[in-house]
């Protein structure tokens, strides 16, 4: 990996799930687009699909060689392992989900 650059993400709304999927097995440490929908991309004409499942995701990483490893926007873990296993929504889309009280 470059020295100075400590992630590299491979954002499969925008490159596609194959290229994404490439882009981990030859060095990309982030599949980003854990998104609930995705229409930005698809309204300027994007043909990748709009979601994935958790068990897609897990799958497709599974898939590239890299061990699957949910975590927040600092890089800590949220769930590994087993715990990535389950058709569950990630947990941060149940943490959007919950209503806020003002």
């Amino acid at each position: 990996m470059l020295h100075n650059i400590p992630h590299l993400k491979a954002y499969w709304i925008m490159l596609g799930v194959k290229t994404a999927q490439s882009a981990l097995w030859f060095g990309a440490d982030d599949l980003d687009g854990t998104v609930q929908e995705e229409k930005i991309y698809h309204m300027a004409g994007a043909e990748t699909p709009q979601v994935m499942t958790p068990a897609e995701i897990v799958r497709l990483i599974q898939h590239a060689g890299r061990e699957p490893i949910e975590r927040d926007t600092l890089y800590n873990v949220i769930a590994e392992g087993a715990a990535l296993a389950s058709a569950k929504p990630f947990r941060r889309e149940i943490r959007k989900s919950l209503e806020i009280v003002s």
